[in-house]
């Protein structure tokens, strides 16, 4: 599994004081970043948790008890849609997304390192654009109080905050991956697979 690029950068700063160089380490505020989405990453990995501890709830209330539920369909379906923008940036930061790596496996270190910030930058527009029209839906519905029709009337807003807050922080990686990407080391930048033939 690939190292994020705090971690390659800061092998490479300790590779850097063996041999008498220094300033190899990232700014604080792109190691505050990266704190930041490990943080959230845990905050979502116990929001799964609750959703399943729900889950059971409902199934032995149901199956067992024989009696219906109000709010535990609903609280799982939240408690998954903030897990899963919430952690946008953990996942960020540990290169999980799902991308292609043919190119990257044909090309030298700097071809590599232009193509990376190329792709940095277009996902910061998209991600911008989704913070931008998720601030307005999450406002939408504070300003109009808007609930579920269930009988469980939950605030909706509370859903509706986990998209400019989960694209919020996500654009905070990818900023901090495009300094990676256009000033780090070049154990900062995504390395091919070698494991994976190209044929």
């Amino acid at each position: 599994m690939n190292k994020s690029p705090a971690a390659n950068v800061r092998a490479g700063a300790e590779t850097g004081a063996r041999d008498g160089r220094t300033g190899d380490q990232p700014p604080l505020a792109l190691r505050a970043i990266e704190a930041l989405s490990t943080i959230f990453g845990v905050l979502a990995a116990v929001m799964i948790l609750a959703s399943v501890l729900i889950t059971c709830h409902m199934i032995f209330m149901r199956g067992v008890m024989g009696v219906s539920t109000i709010w535990q369909t609903e609280a799982v379906i939240y408690l998954m849609i903030g897990a899963t923008l919430l952690g946008l940036p953990y996942v960020q930061k540990l290169r999980g997304h799902v991308g292609v790596d043919l190119l990257p496996q044909m090309l030298p270190p700097l071809g590599r390192r232009i193509l990376a910030v190329l792709v940095m930058l277009a996902t910061i527009a998209m991600t911008g654009a989704m913070l931008w029209y998720g601030w307005e839906m999450f406002h939408l519905a504070w300003a109009r109080g808007w609930k579920s029709e269930s009988v469980w009337a939950f605030p909706l807003w509370i859903t509706y905050l986990s998209v400019p807050l989960g694209f919020g922080l996500y654009l905070l990686q990818l900023l901090a991956d495009l300094w990676f990407a256009a000033f780090g080391a070049p154990q900062a930048l995504p390395e091919p697979h070698p494991e994976r033939s190209p044929d």
